[in-house]
């Protein structure tokens, strides 16, 4: 019988080291897995975290082992490339950090035996990916196990797999499953007993046949039906010999059918069923991402709070007990590649991997619904015929592989709606900003009402969207100012329009949690992307969590906004609410401001702002508490101060009635002394339509109109983009031309 031995505990760690070890080293340093070398330095900015080789070791004797015929040394996770070598011999190079691999360790294992593992996170022209807003973690980050099987045995030598496929297909009120293995070394009378069982463990079908494929019927089937019921199944299959159980394999299913409508979403079991939901990175706070299983249970049981009925596992493969978790809590998915950003001629062949690898080790996933083939990957551009050909050929052959998904992409948003890119998978979402890289958040929803008019019969999503918040705070939020309430407002205004169109067949906030992205340099603290709905460490849930909670979840709660924002200078503050009941109440200091009533789930109360104040929400039975504290001057402790920053937007002098840096180039490109000052001064360096610019963009109307929604202030800021590198004299002389040009009257 097959057996899976752990290979966690107690592996030799060095990034100082350019051979295979003789013998275990005695001065590396102890770890266990899972591990990565990046869980400070991938999160604390800069972009100087650690890219290189570095060496795994780990003694074993084989006594130690069960006995078995054959053995394979299984890595669940080796980012992002890796060698396995054996009592110094080299047996096997894996590209691609996000998958299963396995090598068979049979023939080089002796009494005693060294294993050695260099792992690679460098950059690398033929792997992806290369070019991402995220931390690349080097390391051996998930389990590691030996794998103890006969000599004829379930196939541990395709993809990473599991050796077992299961197609459900519902007849009515029954359903068929077609159940097909893989075996290695079989030999002539050996034979299959094939089993499926329900959730309670009750056989409900079962055949013993030579054959490695099957259907087997499953009478009264009991459907997976998302978030509402998750019911699985399980399909075992034991090779026997002269009766014998020598290997078996299982896998979880769960019986379903699901269509992307064009014009009603997403349809599951016949039902419509609105995608709803958030992205996920695999990273935390000082761990990386060599996650435990607690780590996951803890996203899940988020994610599950705030309502969600999708996850898009971003951007690569994620580990399998996340995707098993996905199954049981009923979460509709989209699993992807790390093909992402900047399209790799030399890197065709991994993508093919790794989609091979997706593919074949999550088929018998019933929450995985669609396969994602790139992320933002025009980012260069879209008519590339190398990029367009990669895209066929992955398209082709995920539809060989699995006949039961459609394709998709997540594009980026300047990409032009008529490219031959987005006419390639079977249905399309767009990554939009509008409301924080520039534009403003009323464009989001016409934009894809444009989508849908033109393109009817294409399925059309919202795959990112979000803005960053980190503990800073404002009455008067403003794009840009990375303050908790605007957050908070944008999230409002964009749920008011995608929750509303009905159409879409999939939303995905970016993101559930801020995540490590080493390279960035924003919003006061760098080397994460602060755009989660909770913080890195998971300990708090940012007020756009519950905007969410209210429209998604069926929990009955009420939620107090801003409650770490104290201090207030205003005479009257307004203060919001966030709850999925149909009436809320507030009180200060014991004193009711009256009810309110918002089909919207946001209620907002203008309060007076007079000495300490205790203020309660209430909505029935529920309530939440916050305070407010009137004070004269601005408290500091709230107002962002950026890292590196030339000047701060609030070290800018504003006069009433008239233009500063803090305004966005729309309006201030709107008057005609607006559109001399910028042309006296940047008609040479801001960009024009066709121009290439940060990233290899190409200026379009898209990122035209983009660009006009940033303030002076963070589009200079944003030096690769701009082409300018202005010093705070500079800037601060530009905002006194500024301030004598008035703003039109509205």
């Amino acid at each position: 019988m097959r057996t899976v031995v752990n290979f966690n505990a107690k592996w030799a760690f060095t990034k100082q080291n350019s051979e295979v070890p003789a013998a275990l080293p005695m001065n590396w340093n102890w770890v266990n897995l899972p591990h990565t070398w990046n869980a400070i330095d991938g999160q604390d900015g800069g972009n100087d975290y650690y890219r290189g080789t570095c060496w795994y070791a780990k003694s074993l004797d084989k006594m130690d082992l069960p006995t078995a015929d054959r053995y394979y040394l299984e890595l669940q996770g080796a980012n992002s490339s890796a060698d396995v070598y054996l009592n110094g011999k080299h047996l096997a190079h894996h590209d691609g950090g996000y998958s299963t691999w396995r090598v068979e360790i049979t023939d080089a294992l002796e009494r005693e035996n060294l294993f050695a593992v260099a792992v690679d996170n460098a950059a690398n022209e033929t792997v992806y990916p290369q070019v991402a807003d995220f931390t690349f973690y080097g390391g051996l980050y998930r389990n590691v196990n030996i794998i103890c099987v006969s000599q004829s045995h379930f196939d541990l030598d395709y993809c990473g797999g599991p050796g077992i496929a299961v197609t459900p297909t519902i007849n009515g009120t029954d359903a068929t499953a077609d159940i097909e293995v893989w075996l290695t070394d079989s030999k002539m009378g050996q034979s299959l007993r094939y089993t499926i069982t329900d959730a309670e463990g009750t056989v409900v079908s079962q055949a013993e046949a030579s054959d490695t494929k099957v259907s087997l019927d499953i009478p009264a089937v009991h459907l997976w039906h998302g978030r509402k019921d998750p019911y699985l199944y399980t399909a075992s299959v034991e090779l026997l010999d002269d009766g014998n159980v020598i290997d078996n394999v299982s896998a979880r299913f769960g019986c379903r059918t699901f269509k992307i409508d064009p014009q009603k979403g997403f349809i599951l079991n016949g039902e419509e069923y609105p995608l709803r939901g958030v992205s996920r990175h695999q990273d935390r706070w000082g761990i990386g991402n060599a996650l435990l299983p607690e780590h996951h249970e803890e996203d899940m049981d988020l994610i599950c709070e705030v309502g969600c009925t999708t996850i898009r596992l971003a951007h690569y493969q994620h580990d399998q007990y996340f995707y098993d978790l996905c199954d049981e809590r009923g979460m509709v998915i989209w699993a992807e590649i790390p093909y992402i950003s900047q399209h790799m001629p030399t890197a065709r062949e991994n993508t093919i991997s790794q989609m091979k690898e997706l593919v074949v080790q999550n088929y018998n996933h019933p929450s995985i619904v669609v396969w994602g083939l790139s992320n933002e990957i025009s980012m260069k551009g879209d008519e590339d015929p190398d990029l367009l050909e990669n895209h066929r050929i992955l398209n082709d052959m995920v539809h060989e592989m699995d006949k039961t998904r459609p394709t998709t992409i997540a594009a980026v948003s300047p990409c032009p709606i008529e490219s031959p890119y987005i006419q390639i998978p079977d249905v399309v979402s767009y990554n939009h900003y509008f409301g924080w890289y520039g534009g403003d958040t009323s464009m989001n929803g016409p934009w894809f009402d444009k989508f849908h008019e033109r393109w009817p019969n294409i399925p059309i999503g919202c795959s990112e969207y979000g803005c960053e918040a980190l503990n800073w705070h404002t009455s008067k939020p403003v794009q840009g100012d990375y303050t908790e309430e605007y957050q908070a407002y944008y999230h409002e205004e964009l749920i008011k329009q995608l929750y509303t169109r009905p159409w879409l067949w999939a939303t995905h906030v970016w993101n559930m949690f801020d995540f490590g992205a080493d390279a960035r340099s924003e919003g006061g603290e760098n080397g994460q992307n602060h755009k989660g709905l909770v913080t890195f460490d998971r300990k708090y849930k940012k007020d756009s969590f519950y905007a969410y909670k209210a429209w998604l979840s069926d929990e009955p709660f009420v939620h107090l906004c801003s409650k770490r924002y104290i201090d207030r200078v205003e005479d009257v503050t307004k203060v919001t609410v966030y709850s999925n009941q149909p009436e809320v109440e507030l009180f200060v200091n014991g004193e009711s401001l009256g009810k309110k009533a918002s089909p919207e789930h946001f209620f907002y109360f203008d309060v007076p702002n007079v000495g300490e104040s205790v203020l309660t929400a209430v909505a029935g039975d529920l309530k939440d508490e916050s305070r407010i504290r009137k004070v004269e001057v601005f408290n500091e402790d709230y107002r962002m101060k950026e890292k590196n920053a030339v000047l701060n937007w609030f070290d800018i002098t504003e006069v009433e009635g008239h233009f500063s840096l803090n305004d966005t180039m729309k309006d201030i490109m709107s008057t005609m002394k607006g559109k001399l000052l910028f042309a006296s001064m940047f008609a040479k360096a801001l960009p024009k339509a066709g121009d290439k610019v940060a990233g290899g963009f190409e200026m379009n109307d898209t990122m035209m109109d983009m660009m006009g929604g940033f303030t002076v202030l963070r589009l200079t800021g944003m030096l690769g983009m701009v082409g300018l590198e202005m010093t705070k004299e500079q800037l601060l002389d530009l905002n006194a031309k500024l301030n004598k040009i008035k703003k039109p009257n509205k």
